[in-house]
């Protein structure tokens, strides 16, 4: 078998130039003066600075890793939605997005983007059509990373599986593109952004889909739900367990169609269990390095997020499961990413 493309779908400009930090603050210090500005067109990054931010970073560590693409979207605490209002949203997520294009642009053979989308706490799903088909049709993005809590930690949207979402979802299904369930800032004190409401979410939006008949409605929707799945795989008996109490069909029939789970476990003994449990065929590569976790494991002496290094020691892969979860897993759940591949490759 030939080496696997290796394809991180879990990657956040994490990165950026101080510059859209610093537009980001101004915008948030004016809310309630949005004609003080600033304006999106107020943000001036050059590509140079782009190159460096990317080149001294991510693609360095691609390189030392041996990681070939990234799935890349805009930071996942940065997207911030329970700040302003839908037009605040609105303005930001277009920004970070339109910086992960060119970044795309840049770096082709390294790149291709996911959409931020700009979700506002009590707003109607719909109005983030259009931002969803402009990354799709124009940026060339390959799938959406999606909020199932915009309120930041209060939980005050519906559940993934009510009808608030289904505009999403349909749109979802006419592009062919998968979401990554992803939550952002945590402005809730009871839950750690990062070590708790990421995990929280991530536990919750699967229990979500299990108690519902979601899929039913639409059998080709496809969630990628990150950080390994959260509580999910250390406590697969329980929701096995839970389903068949609620007289659903077994897990690998009502979900593992829909749902799959990546490899952003940050030590040997979480990747055996990931992979031990949950079905090869439903884990695609991550590592979502230069993230939540960036330091060295002193046990180890790597760093965390060198999550390469955990698959590569598995002792009970082989190269056959490898190469799905390097690349074929990701070029079966995100379609347009095999069309860009294959459409390079002729």
């Amino acid at each position: 078998m030939n080496q696997p493309l290796v394809i991180d779908c879990h990657g956040h400009y994490t990165t950026a130039p101080p510059a859209l930090e610093q537009w980001r603050k101004a915008q948030i210090a004016n809310l309630n003066t949005p004609h003080l500005g600033p304006r999106a067109a107020d943000l001036r990054i050059s590509d140079d600075e782009l190159r460096e931010s990317i080149e001294n970073n991510q693609l360095r560590l691609m390189r030392e890793r041996g990681c070939d693409l990234t799935i890349f979207s805009p930071r996942a605490s940065f997207m911030a939605h329970h700040i302003g209002d839908f037009n605040t949203s609105a303005t930001w997520s277009a920004i970070c997005n339109e910086l992960c294009y060119r970044v795309a642009q840049l770096f082709p053979d390294h790149f291709i983007g996911a959409a931020m989308l700009p979700q506002s706490p009590g707003v109607d799903p719909r109005t983030c059509i259009a931002e969803l088909e402009k990354c799709i049709t124009q940026y060339g993005n390959v799938g959406i990373n999606l909020n199932p809590d915009p309120s930041g930690g209060f939980w005050t949207s519906p559940p993934l599986s009510d009808r608030h979402w289904y505009p999403i979802y349909e749109k979802m299904v006419e592009y062919d593109v998968p979401a990554m369930i992803h939550v952002s800032t945590s402005c809730n004190s009871c839950f750690h952004t990062t070590g708790a409401h990421y995990l929280n979410a991530d536990t919750t939006a699967f229990m979500q889909c299990l108690t519902s008949d979601l899929f039913s409605d639409f059998p080709t929707l496809r969630f990628l739900i990150p950080h390994g799945g959260g509580a999910v795989p250390y406590h697969w008996g329980r929701f096995r367990g839970l389903a068949q109490e609620m007289k659903k069909p077994l897990l690998q029939e009502h979900l593992l169609k829909n749902i799959f789970f990546d490899t952003c476990v940050y030590h040997q003994p979480g990747i055996d269990l990931l992979t031990r449990v949950i079905p090869v065929d439903n884990i695609l590569f991550a590592s979502e390095m230069i993230g939540a976790v960036r330091g060295i494991d002193p046990e180890t002496g790597h760093y965390y997020d060198d999550t390469k290094r955990y698959i590569e020691a598995s002792t009970q892969l082989t190269a056959a499961e490898k190469y799905q979860i390097y690349e074929g897993n990701a070029r079966r759940v995100f379609p347009r990413l095999d069309a860009a591949l294959n459409a390079r490759a002729e």
